[in-house]
């Protein structure tokens, strides 16, 4: 697994120049819940190749991803908790069931498991996780001795894989077809880059405390971790070296 994802790592590399902060609490030989804000449908790729630089992780994934043919390989060699639908939050009983669950038996068995609390990219250039409530369980039941960990990723607000290309989320498969194109146009090494920076924070007192003043406390708690810095302003990066500087304008309406 750790070989397919540095090949995964190289290839994003070349769009990518990755900055991180904090890494030494990855490192650490203890069981970590990480909970990233998400700008984008590639940040997942972005975070996980980092990760697995220097530790495991079992990541939490929509049935949307999990049963495209080549990524369920994958995430069933990573032992991923697959769910029916995240984005659906509290309104489906039976997906944070699942959640919890799976979830909270990774935790005791000493493993690192990765969630995004909003279950679906940011409409915007900041995070909100709205009534969303799967990380806020999972924290209420914490396996002891577990940690929380705070991601925060900037830099791809403007991306195409984000709703600020088009106005709503991109096809993965069609997106993913076209960055193969834009690499291969590139000459491979020429691929124009974008500046992408993580940031892993202790946040296990905060989350903990938080979580115990119910759902909408702890949903706060975590925007407030994410948007510590402010909205990120919109950049659109051009896709060819050889091309001018793109201009280009959020849409009218974001989905």
């Amino acid at each position: 697994m750790r070989t397919l994802s540095s090949i995964l790592r190289f290839f994003l590399s070349l769009r990518y120049k990755v900055n991180i902060q904090g890494a030494d609490l990855i490192k650490k030989k203890q069981a970590k819940f990480i909970l990233p804000n998400h700008q984008a449908t590639v940040d997942p790729q972005i975070m996980f190749t980092q990760i697995l630089r220097f530790s495991s992780v079992v990541p939490v994934v929509s049935e949307e991803y999990f049963n495209i043919p080549v990524l369920k390989t994958i995430f069933k060699i990573l032992g991923a908790v697959p769910v029916s639908d995240l984005s659906s939050g509290s309104r489906d009983q039976d997906v944070l069931k699942s959640v919890t669950s799976g979830v909270g038996k990774a935790l005791k068995e000493g493993k690192n498991v990765i969630l995004y609390p909003a279950g679906q990219i940011a409409g915007q250039g900041y995070e909100k996780i709205f009534n969303k409530q799967s990380a806020w369980a999972i924290v209420n039941e914490l396996p002891e001795n577990t940690q929380v960990i705070g991601v925060r990723i900037s830099g791809l607000w403007g991306s195409m894989w984000s709703r600020a290309w088009v106005g709503k989320t991109p096809n993965f498969l069609k997106t993913a077809l076209k960055a193969i194109f834009y690499v291969l146009a590139n000459l491979i090494f020429f691929v124009p880059r974008r500046q992408v920076s993580i940031e892993f924070i202790d946040i296990t007192a905060g989350a903990c405390e938080k979580a115990k003043g119910g759902k909408n406390q702890f949903n706060a708690y975590l925007e407030s971790v994410y948007n510590e810095k402010g909205g990120e302003h919109v950049l659109y990066l051009k896709h060819f070296f050889y091309a001018p500087t793109l201009k280009r304008e959020l849409p009218l309406r974001i989905e």
